[in-house]
């Protein structure tokens, strides 16, 4: 089989979850499902959704569209409800401006919820659980945090891309069309897409969706040099990328307290998580159909 990605290679290890996945402030976690599922659990995951979620999925044209819609809400939901201790039918979304889900729980669309003594302390405390969720080709990517802006993208390696030169000239700012132009054939791809999610991670963290042009910010390698050194070590294993990469807006402090981290997820899938803050850690956990 071909590689799509030349030089990427996936996470060698999704571990099997906690039944009772505990959040602490200093980690976000990922999650990866599978969007083909049964029969029997698609029909499971669509009874947790709302009238709204519901309206949406008979939107879709296409089955195939339809039924990965439902598994990607519908573990939204259930893992939320692992988080919360709550039947994920009970879970209630409300949207910003942008179309960006929170939990319905305060007036600022956060969920200000007290979490599960998992230390036994008998300390719950109360903290705002931030989420976002991904989907592109049979993998679904769910991330979470604990007083943090997140963000979260994936694209599958599969889908065509008519001209990314084309893309590149549209929505990148023209120091990244100077840093992208000239890359060697076989990374063209890979480094386009580890450079796309980037982008989409930001702005999905934001919560403003394309009111902030993709050109108008810049997540990239300072140089073609440190973009191709970046790649070669970054895809080999997830690593920070705080010293190579420029986030650069209109704002400097919004700038100034983003953490970035591209991997794969899986063979010829590139995603990126854009979290709040300099120290946190990342968890990865798999989706098991009896969790």
């Amino acid at each position: 089989m071909k590689n799509l990605l030349p030089g990427a290679r996936a996470l060698p290890h999704w571990p099997d979850p906690p039944r009772d996945p505990s959040l602490p402030e200093n980690e976000v976690h990922i999650w990866r499902l599978p969007l083909i599922a049964p029969e029997t659990r698609i029909r499971a995951l669509r009874e947790t959704l709302d009238e709204q979620e519901l309206r949406r999925a008979d939107r879709f044209r296409f089955s195939q569209h339809r039924r990965h819609f439902i598994v990607a809400r519908g573990g939204l939901r259930v893992l939320l409800g692992r988080y919360l201790q709550r039947p994920p039918e009970q879970i209630d979304f409300e949207y910003n401006q942008y179309g960006k889900p929170f939990l319905k729980d305060t007036d600022i669309g956060h969920c200000e919820q007290k979490m599960p003594d998992h230390a036994g302390t008998g300390d719950s405390g109360t903290g705002a659980i931030e989420f976002n969720l991904s989907h592109s080709g049979e993998i679904a990517l769910y991330a979470f945090s604990l007083n943090r802006r997140v963000g979260i993208d994936i694209e599958w390696a599969g889908r065509k891309i008519n001209d990314s030169e084309q893309i590149i000239t549209r929505f990148f700012s023209p120091r990244e069309v100077e840093v992208l132009s000239g890359l060697p054939a076989h990374l063209d791809k890979t480094v386009f897409l580890a450079c796309w999610t980037r982008k989409e991670a930001y702005i999905k963290a934001l919560g403003k969706g394309l009111s902030l042009p993709l050109d108008q910010f810049e997540i990239i390698p300072t140089s073609r040099k440190a973009l191709l050194t970046n790649h070669r070590m970054e895809f080999n294993r997830e690593l920070p990328i705080l010293n190579d990469i420029s986030v650069s807006t209109t704002d400097d402090s919004r700038a100034a307290c983003w953490t970035i981290r591209t991997f794969t997820p899986d063979a010829d899938y590139m995603a990126t998580i854009v979290a709040e803050g300099r120290k946190w850690e990342t968890r990865y956990w798999r989706w098991k159909w009896d969790f």
